[in-house]
């Protein structure tokens, strides 16, 4: 019954939040601070809720090592995606025009902090704590993945292949790194630094909701197969293959910490110590 308080109160802020910064996204200015002022909301009520419901403090968004712990998942969210990029520019199917818009990477900055908080708080902070206790860590992985990608086709040009590649190289490497780890500062930073590298930075779509404006006048072209097409560059083979790279190293990275949940174990593994970031 706890895990239905969060998630319904934390289902609440994400909705709520998510359209308050969609009504102002034409205002780079607002959507910034709506956006990261949602970003902080959603994951102070998730601490909240936990602390009302668990009885707990909520570890996977202690304060301590918070900024390291985010900008960690920044840097590998962003260089990710940025080693994406350096392939398909280096086939010749990414081109740089010129510059983009400084005021527009800022309101992406804002939209897409909100987006990582509340979806990380959402996916791996309630529901694959939900399913983790029930059947273990890998099964988790697989089933929260499934529907972390699923969900991505209610985007406007969503396609079967792209919901399936979000399930692989995001919903799969996410639920890693939150087994991995135990942080949700982590994820976050990761999510956050994957979409604001697509959007903000390279000007890419970005699962399949639409073209956006950052900081370099781009385009791509060529095979869907390494573009990802209109869904975006979270569609090629690339991403896939680096998002399944960086699973198999959290997974090494969960197992030799021992935060590996084995099936019909039923431990509570969101109530475990946060494990320390690799040096």
């Amino acid at each position: 019954m706890r895990f239905v308080w969060q998630f319904l109160a934390v289902v609440a802020i994400y909705a709520l939040g998510g359209i308050a910064v969609t009504a102002v996204k034409e205002n780079d200015w607002l959507t910034l601070v709506l956006g990261l002022t949602a970003a902080a909301l959603v994951v102070l009520v998730y601490a909240w809720v936990v602390r009302r419901t668990e009885h707990r403090p909520a570890l996977d968004v202690a304060r301590e090592g918070a900024v390291a712990k985010t900008g960690w998942g920044v840097l590998i969210g962003a260089g990710m995606f940025a080693a994406v990029i350096v392939n398909l520019f280096a086939s010749g199917h990414y081109d740089v025009e010129g510059l983009g818009s400084v005021t527009g990477a800022l309101g992406l900055l804002g939209f897409m902090a909100a987006a990582a908080a509340a979806e990380e708080v959402v996916y791996r902070g309630v529901l694959f704590r939900i399913v983790e206790e029930r059947t273990g860590t890998y099964l988790a992985l697989v089933l929260t993945g499934l529907v972390f990608g699923l969900s991505h086709l209610l985007n406007e040009h969503a396609t079967l292949w792209g919901g399936l590649a979000i399930a692989i190289e995001a919903g799969f490497m996410l639920a890693a790194a939150y087994a991995a780890t135990r942080s949700l500062w982590l994820t976050i930073g990761v999510h956050f630094g994957w979409n604001f590298a697509a959007a903000g930075v390279f000007s890419t779509e970005v699962s399949g909701n639409g073209a956006n404006q950052g900081l370099l006048d781009s385009s791509t072209s060529g095979p869907e197969l390494l573009t990802g097409g209109a869904f975006g560059p979270e569609g090629s083979v690339y991403s896939v293959g680096f998002g399944a790279l960086l699973t198999l190293v959290f997974l090494w990275l969960a197992h030799r910490r021992g935060n590996i949940v084995p099936f019909g174990s039923r431990r509570a593994a969101g109530a475990d110590s946060a494990a320390k970031l690799p040096r």
